[in-house]
């Protein structure tokens, strides 16, 4: 689970009243990564092995041997294992594969996902279109929100960048659930800025999404 019962029970109550007060559709959606990043595997790899590679052959100038099959096959299991060990921890340490991923890919496959959300969801059906995808991808560390039509002709990009400023600290500390409740909170200000107050049915359930890729 990405969140405890108490932080999916405490998001799901936000994320009813700010619909109630504020007449949009807000989905919160925590994903353990928005892609697998299979590069990611191979780089670390391929790191490894030339740093074990490096090693062997630093080793071997410092103190010359004879070469025999054993000398032989000995560094290649050290060179493949190393290239082995880092390709595991790049697959399962979130930490260390992103050492090996670009962040212009990082920003690109979050947006893409974060888009795939919305119209998978139909986040686009809303009778004015003001439906907002509040997305929360951990292995890339970053918060991507999606207004719809309705609400990005009244808003602008720094308004949002304002809603992920505010989730940023409690995110960098682990505290997931304080962040999306901060993000709601940012949210709510934002509308309340714009005006925009009247009720309205849901449409959408109001408990917070977890995908676990």
């Amino acid at each position: 689970m990405l969140l405890t019962t108490a932080e999916a029970a405490a998001i799901e109550s936000r994320v009813a009243r700010l619909e109630a007060e504020r007449g949009v559709e807000v989905v919160t959606l925590l994903t353990r990564k928005s892609d697998d990043y299979p590069e990611a595997v191979w780089k670390a790899f391929a790191f490894g092995a030339s740093l074990a590679g490096l090693a062997v052959a630093l080793a071997d100038l410092a103190h010359p041997a004879w070469s025999s099959a054993t000398l032989v096959l000995t560094s290649m299991l050290l060179v493949l294992g190393a290239g082995a060990g880092c390709a595991v921890a790049a697959v399962f340490v979130p930490a260390i594969t992103r050492l090996f991923l670009r962040e212009s890919r990082i920003a690109v496959e979050t947006e893409q996902y974060a888009k795939a959300q919305f119209l998978d969801r139909e986040l686009f059906a809303t009778r004015e279109r003001t439906a907002i995808l509040l997305l929360v991808s951990l292995l890339e560390r970053r918060v991507v929100v999606l207004a719809d039509a309705g609400l990005r002709a009244r808003t602008t990009a720094a308004d949002w960048d304002g809603v992920i400023g505010r989730m940023t600290a409690p995110l960098r500390s682990g505290r997931r659930g304080e962040a999306v409740l901060a993000g709601l909170d940012a949210i709510d200000e934002l509308l309340a800025r714009l005006g925009i107050a009247r009720g309205a049915g849901a449409m959408f359930g109001d408990r917070p999404i977890e995908a676990d890729r």
